[in-house]
């Protein structure tokens, strides 16, 4: 029997309480995963500059497994979410299962490749001659992981789309954790080096796996999780990647922007390389709470919206973006006049990686509370149906400005031009993406247009 219970709670609970309950989960899972994605740094920055650098290298090979996760997690996710407040239940059994069994298949053979064409893949990223042999080290373990770690985020999407936050949590947390505690067994006591960290990183990821799975196959949720469930049809193919193609975008690109700049870093040495890598996580963990508040926000949006409760679609939009603002002006603010000693807990012994990460680390949190804009629009366009509008606010940040800004500018700014990249792309994305969540909500209703058959 369906959940029906957890329907009313999705469609009835004032978003204000709502989207915080099933956002905490998720904030603790971004932060965790953000956290130990920033040991992995801290502690192979430990080994030396050339080994931190490796990080940053690999990181991209890691965004492009996340985006094939994210083509089809969020893809299902989005769909699971409308039919679930349609009450489609079988139709979301379908899409499920077909995106988990896809992901996971695609997962083996970018293992396979991976490995293959390792030493190429890492010197296309952006690997310095004295990076390089860190790079593919790193790199070779990551590889063996990709099924689960591609797979874990379909698992991820699949639980918070029907509202299920906390487990997910569990998952992600869990594993996260252990990594942070493998790390330095790994890197130091069984003196493995940068291959410890990444040896690390493949045993939790392949335990959140575990526990995610477990949870998505329990017959008490509102979707089932079935080998036989999966489709055939080339409509739920569609479905699934249509509404996923923005977050496939976003991530890809995200991967694709990480390799310029870890290129046009090459030209000031492997301290830039490392410091710009520092920079990176450091930003990350403050964007987590951003995306973990976003994804509590999501399954709301998309569960008010196929029940056509257009004037609880905007209560959430509002809560959620002016929430983000405010958390993101409080952390970058604290973060911001602690540039420099969170640079030395990573590489206190180069004075180059320090100075140019605190630099880069400032510019970037003095734009940081604009993220929510373009953020929180796209999960919204996303999570109502509208692909093309979701896949071009996704691609705003990293794609429509970024890619062309750090291609160009260090070219007249110099190192200057490499750090000030993202800060400006973030300014510009913001601004493009008010115009079409204003034309989103110039269309649908002011309020409901439903009542509620429950």
């Amino acid at each position: 029997m369906k959940n029906t219970g957890q329907f009313d709670k999705m469609t009835q609970s004032p978003v204000e309480r709502l989207i915080p309950s099933l956002a905490l989960p998720m904030i603790i899972s971004m932060l965790v995963t953000a956290i130990y994605n920033t040991a992995d740094t801290f502690f192979v920055s430990q080994i030396n500059t050339s080994a931190s650098g490796a990080v940053g290298v690999v990181f991209s090979v890691m965004s492009i497994m996340q985006a094939l996760g994210f083509l089809f997690g969020m893809g299902a996710g989005s769909n699971i979410s409308r039919l679930l407040g349609e009450k489609n239940y079988s139709r979301a059994d379908e899409i499920a299962s077909t995106a988990f069994v896809v992901t996971f298949v695609l997962g083996v053979f970018i293992a396979v490749f991976g490995m293959a064409f390792n030493r190429s893949i890492v010197s296309v990223l952006g690997a310095t001659d004295t990076i390089l042999p860190y790079a593919q080290n790193y790199a070779m373990y990551i590889f063996i992981g990709t099924p689960f770690i591609c797979s874990s985020f379909v698992l991820n999407n699949i639980m918070r789309a029907q509202g299920r936050a906390f487990f997910s949590m569990v998952g992600l947390t869990f594993g996260g954790v252990l990594n942070i505690v493998l790390d330095p067994v790994f890197i130091f006591v069984f003196d493995m080096g940068i291959g410890g960290a990444a040896v690390a990183t493949l045993i939790s990821q392949f335990i959140s796996f575990v526990i995610l799975l477990v949870f998505c196959t329990r017959k008490s949720d509102m979707v089932a999780l079935k080998l036989s469930a999966v489709s055939k049809k080339a409509v739920i193919y569609a479905d699934i990647i249509k509404m996923g193609l923005p977050s496939f975008s976003r991530q890809a690109l995200a991967s694709i922007a990480n390799i310029l700049l870890n290129i046009g870093a090459m030209a000031y040495g492997d301290a830039a390389v490392s410091a710009m890598s520092i920079v990176g996580r450091t930003s990350f963990i403050m964007t987590a709470v951003l995306l973990g508040f976003g994804q509590g926000f999501q399954p709301v949006a998309g569960f008010a919206y196929g029940a056509r409760m257009y004037g609880r679609v905007r209560r959430a939009f509002k809560f959620t973006l002016l929430s983000g603002m405010a958390a993101l002006m409080c952390l970058s603010a604290v973060c911001f006049f602690s540039a420099d000693n969170i640079i030395v807990l990573f590489r206190k012994s180069d004075a180059d990686v320090i100075m140019i990460g605190a630099l880069a680390l400032k510019l970037q949190c003095a734009t940081m509370f604009l993220q929510p804009v373009s953020i929180v629009s796209n999960m919204l366009l996303q999570s109502v149906g509208k692909p093309v509008e979701a896949t071009l606010t996704s691609i705003s940040r990293q794609g429509l400005f970024f890619i062309p800004i750090v291609l160009v500018l260090p070219h007249f700014a110099g190192l200057l031009g490499v750090q000030a990249s993202q800060p400006l792309s973030d300014v510009l994305a913001a601004v493009f993406c008010v115009y079409y969540i204003k034309k989103f909500f110039d269309e649908i209703p002011l309020e409901d247009e439903a009542v509620l058959k429950i």
